[in-house]
């Protein structure tokens, strides 16, 4: 083509056009308008599958937070890093940020002395952070984390209350939060909630942080606004395929549009990754169904070298035959049991392999005893690098 690509294929990479999310961004303005003009509103968190657009959802969130000057900061959660560390980071900026103004300088104080009386600490040998108070502190002292959290969202709070001012922190992969960091951060947002201080939260995580939220506090459901970022619509997805073509002449005829509905099945990563493919393999400025078919093996084996690869690769060998296992069930999302079946094992023995292929966001509990795939379309590379679906513990006879 003779302009660069006008797709974004990148992980959380904002796309040149949003489809699909009209409404969800509404509904976002309407919430940060009123947290900015003092009227608390629920946190909310959106929930999917890998590929669905969370991130970018977020991204989009954080534009209309900076339209409205919010104070604001994103934070992307990771596995071996401390929570902790990074909101009580995000908060110091924030509060310095408001410092300067005159009325809140008295509370400013107080809530800085709180964020410089934290201490986190890491263990090496069990690769864990600690995170608390410590002692003497002319503020608190409690060394309790849910307890010491709340209290510097609450000076926080009041701080911006103060100042007229209102506060949204933007947390990504929200299901790698530690189970005390969370119950901290619940307890916090409860507080400020109940003090009607200006502060929420925007979160985005894997569907079971559904679960994850339900056992850490029974009283979440009602605190939180949980939404659903499931694949686009069928007219969505034709948006998405076609509207950033057309903004540089480029048309795509009716076969090909159909052909990359098809092979995306909706899914926004998908759509921006084919779409590019296509885009750079692609002379002329009419996109045809031929274009499609020679760009999908290439589309594929990136697919598979990368966004599927460095996902299988974290699992072990006997996750590995759980897998298969789960795409020789036929049908997703598929029962426990229907596994255990064909591993020729009792449920009690593969549910410990369960919990770690949901531990590593592999997989995920659609419901009493059903599992899925957390990464679209996985079932078909596995399908793709094991064509026999083979499970090494069974053996080529069936038998263990």
């Amino acid at each position: 083509m003779r302009y660069a690509s006008p797709y974004t294929p990148g992980a959380g990479a904002m796309p040149r056009y949003l489809a699909g999310r009209e409404s969800m961004l509404e509904e976002a303005d309407k919430v940060l308008e009123a947290v900015a003009m003092g009227y608390p509103q629920k946190p909310v968190i959106y929930y999917g599958l890998r590929g669905v657009g969370k991130t970018v959802l977020l991204n989009a969130v954080e534009e209309k937070a900076e339209e409205l000057d919010l104070l604001y900061s994103h934070i992307e959660i990771a596995e071996k890093r401390s929570f902790i560390v990074q909101i009580a980071n995000a908060s110091k900026k924030i509060i310095h940020r408001m410092s300067v103004i005159e009325s809140v300088k008295d509370l400013g104080h107080k809530a800085l002395g709180i964020l410089q009386a934290f201490q986190v600490t890491y263990n090496p040998e069990e690769q864990t952070f600690t995170a608390g108070i410590v002692e003497p502190s002319m503020y608190v002292s409690s060394g309790v984390l849910s307890d010491d959290l709340t209290e510097m969202f609450v000076a926080m709070g009041r701080m911006a209350a103060k100042a007229r001012r209102a506060v949204c922190f933007f947390i990504d992969e929200i299901q790698y939060m530690k189970t005390n960091e969370l119950e901290a951060l619940i307890n916090a947002l409860h507080r400020v909630n109940q003090l009607r201080l200006p502060i929420t939260i925007y979160g985005a995580g894997l569907p079971k942080i559904l679960k994850i939220f339900g056992e850490v506090k029974s009283y979440s459901e009602r605190l939180f606004q949980y939404i659903q970022v499931a694949e686009l619509s069928d007219q969505a997805a034709e948006e998405a395929i076609v509207k950033p073509a057309a903004e540089l002449g480029v048309t795509c005829e009716e076969g090909a549009v159909r052909e990359i509905k098809e092979w995306s099945k909706g899914y926004p990563f998908f759509i921006q990754e084919l779409c590019n493919t296509i885009w750079e393999r692609t002379e002329g400025s009419v996109i045809r169904q031929a274009d499609v078919e020679r760009a999908v093996p290439i589309f594929l084996e990136e697919l598979d070298k990368g966004f599927f690869k460095i996902r299988y690769d974290r699992c072990t060998k006997k996750e590995h035959d759980f897998l298969f296992a789960m795409v020789r069930c036929g049908d997703l999302p598929c029962t426990i049991s229907n596994v255990a079946n064909i591993l020729h094992k009792k449920v009690s023995s593969i549910s410990p392999t369960r919990a770690q292929l949901i531990s590593k966001g592999i997989i995920y509990s659609t419901g009493y005893g059903e599992i899925d795939f957390t990464v679209p379309q996985f079932d078909r590379y596995l399908k793709r690098i094991n064509p026999e679906l083979t499970i090494e513990s069974i053996g080529e006879n069936g038998e263990e």
